[in-house]
């Protein structure tokens, strides 16, 4: 039986895990009377809830076509930026990949960063143009577009003559000519099979035992699972090996207690061992992590791992310390929210942890503010309490001038032609340079920019509402460049309570001609605690206990209904782009709540006139 390992390629949204349903139900994976779920391959429940792939996962699908039976490998990738680590280390297990972009949207910023890396790595790629049944679709106009950034980002000959095909993921078919309409995906199939090569490990297949491991999860029954593609030798169960780190140096020795291949989507033992090229997941190791390298004894140098863009986005994670900590999570300490953290950056090497001068807080660097709100929401479900700061941009030095150099992000905006105005002025004033600018497959205005990492903190809430929520903002990490200056980025002042309680209706009623209520009525707040958002530029302290006076005086219509408007809810990553240097994301399990850093009204007004 021949191999074949490949990677689905795509921008988030663009139908990738969809089509890797119908891959999966096609080839034979789920019997007859098997019940089968949409986008199976996002088991997380983030995921699901999200609707956008977060880690990168496994598939293994029989195929038997015109080159005879073979097994293929594939790994479904995350399409949104932020979580580009998981997609770096995965292509050093593919000899392929599949670029699957959107008829109608075309190329995004996502497509043109993983493709990138694809072609960097020598990968062999396929052309997938799905949605093609969509009433705004331009397949012509895509594959164009595909060709201009594969010249753009310096293919080789052999890469530019990649085959391209046409597919309806969620209808589950594929053609090579639209004039020529099929009802099932075979002929993508049989591409990925005649395209991609075979992994090149024949003459490794008697070597000593080598793999690389570049995912790493948890099982409560195998302990810790390490996945990779078999470089050279045999894995078999009981065999004894150690664990090599990027130096060479040995971190520990033990034996293979369990090696699982994958089968569809369940992972199966292998008993008799698994050869060289295939994926395969391996238990029995305790410390071996992400870039380390399982061996055989005998081996004495590491494989060479693929480097990994550094963070761009930090924030602090410290003890929840407000009057309310400790009665929603049980996990509040520091010492467990350390652990936590650490155990995170162990397994997700895009995530970076240090701790800070301040006392039980804990700096977390991440790609993005999706990530790390990723991470949090993922804390928060299992009980810790926390609290978050407002996120920064990593800066570096430049080494030869000493300069300061920040992230820089390509960014990609599909908008109504009647705000495209107020975007680009908006985004100008915050440091950002147009690039291009034209129509979109969607029959909007597509705006190409560059614009550093800082001015896009906090800007998706104000974009939305600029564009009256039918705008797209998509964006992703470019590169460093010199520091480019103050930004000016005025929010409106928040109403601040003034003591602790409960809310009263009566107060809130009263409170709202001075902004917009971030509370209901019925809540427990304390002093210090961000209650909503002034109408006006400068924080205010209220009172948002305050009740009716009652009198003794009953004349009808003397008591008025208290209607309020329902308060603004945030989420975990808008609450987080929200908060200023002085204010803190308070997170629990049942609540989100913002704060001052500073409660006491007093110490804090000292405190902004000592800075």
């Amino acid at each position: 039986m021949s191999l074949r390992n490949i990677a689905i390629i795509a921008h988030v949204d663009h139908g990738k895990t969809t089509l890797v349903d119908q891959l999966l139900a096609q080839s034979g994976v789920f019997r007859a009377n098997e019940a089968t779920v949409e986008r199976a391959m996002d088991s997380n429940d983030q995921e699901k809830e999200r609707g956008i792939t977060i880690l990168a996962k496994c598939t293994s699908v029989l195929w038997n076509g015109k080159a005879g039976e073979t097994r293929i490998n594939i790994i479904d990738t995350p399409g949104h930026a932020d979580f580009g680590g998981e997609v770096e280390r995965i292509l050093g297990m593919v000899d392929g990949c599949v670029i699957l972009v959107d008829a109608e949207e075309g190329v995004m910023p996502q497509t043109k960063f993983v493709l990138t890396k694809a072609l960097k790595m020598g990968l062999r790629p396929i052309l997938c143009i799905n949605k093609v049944d969509r009433a705004h679709a331009d397949p012509d106009r895509v594959h164009l577009e595909t060709l201009e950034l594969f010249e753009a980002i310096g293919a080789t000959p052999e890469q530019l003559d990649f085959p391209h095909i046409y597919a309806s993921g969620r209808n589950g078919w594929a053609t090579m000519d639209l004039n020529q309409p099929n009802d099932n995906l075979g002929p993508l199939f049989d591409l990925i099979v005649d395209h991609v090569p075979a992994p090149k490990v024949e003459a490794n297949k008697d070597k000593p035992f080598q793999i690389l491991n570049v995912l790493i999860e948890s099982d409560p029954f195998l302990g810790r699972l390490l996945t990779g593609r078999i470089e050279s030798g045999k894995a078999v169960p009981g065999m004894p090996i150690k664990a090599l780190d990027r130096d060479g140096k040995t971190i520990e020795q033990g034996r293979i207690t369990k090696v699982l291949a994958f089968r569809g989507l369940k992972r199966q033992p292998v008993d008799e061992g698994a050869e060289a090229g295939d994926i395969v997941a391996i238990a029995g190791m305790s410390k071996a992590t992400v870039a380390d390298t399982l061996c055989a004894l005998e081996v004495m140098d590491a494989l060479p791992a693929q480097p990994i863009d550094p963070p761009t986005i930090s924030m602090t994670v410290s003890v929840n310390d407000s009057p309310l900590a400790g009665r929603e999570g049980d996990k509040v300490q520091s010492r467990v929210i350390r652990d936590r953290l650490l155990k995170e950056a162990e397994s997700n090497v895009a995530i970076r942890v240090t701790e800070t001068t301040e006392r039980d807080a804990y700096e977390v660097a991440g790609r993005g503010e999706l990530q790390l709100g990723v991470l949090i929401e993922g804390m928060r479900r299992e009980g810790f309490e926390v609290s978050i700061s407002r996120p920064r941009v990593v800066f570096k030095k430049d080494e030869e001038t000493g300069e300061r150099l920040e992230p820089i992000e390509d960014v990609m905006i599909d908008v109504d032609e009647e705000f495209t105005g107020i975007v680009i002025e908006k985004l100008s004033a915050r440091k950002a340079e147009l690039r291009d600018m034209g129509p979109s497959g969607a029959g909007k205005t597509r705006i190409s920019l560059s614009a550093p990492s800082r001015s896009l903190i906090g800007y998706q809430g104000e974009f939305l509402t600029d564009t009256r929520g039918s705008g797209v903002l998509n964006r992703v990490f470019s590169h460093y460049e010199a520091y480019k200056g103050a930004i000016d980025q005025q929010r409106k002042g928040v109403l601040i309570s003034n003591s602790d309680g409960e809310t009263a209706a009566y107060a809130l009623w009263n409170l709202e001609e001075r902004g917009t209520m971030f509370v209901g009525a019925g809540e427990k707040t304390y002093e210090g605690m961000i209650i909503g958002e002034n109408a006006r530029s400068d924080d205010l302290d209220v009172n948002p206990m305050k009740a009716k006076q009652l009198t003794n005086v009953r004349a009808s219509g003397k008591d008025e209904a208290i209607r309020l408007t329902p308060p603004r809810r945030l989420t975990l990553e808008q609450a987080i782009a929200y908060i200023e240097e002085d204010e803190l994301v308070e997170v629990t399990p049942k609540n989100i709540r913002l704060r001052k850093k500073v409660l006491n009204p007093s110490f804090r007004k000292r405190r902004v006139k000592d800075e």
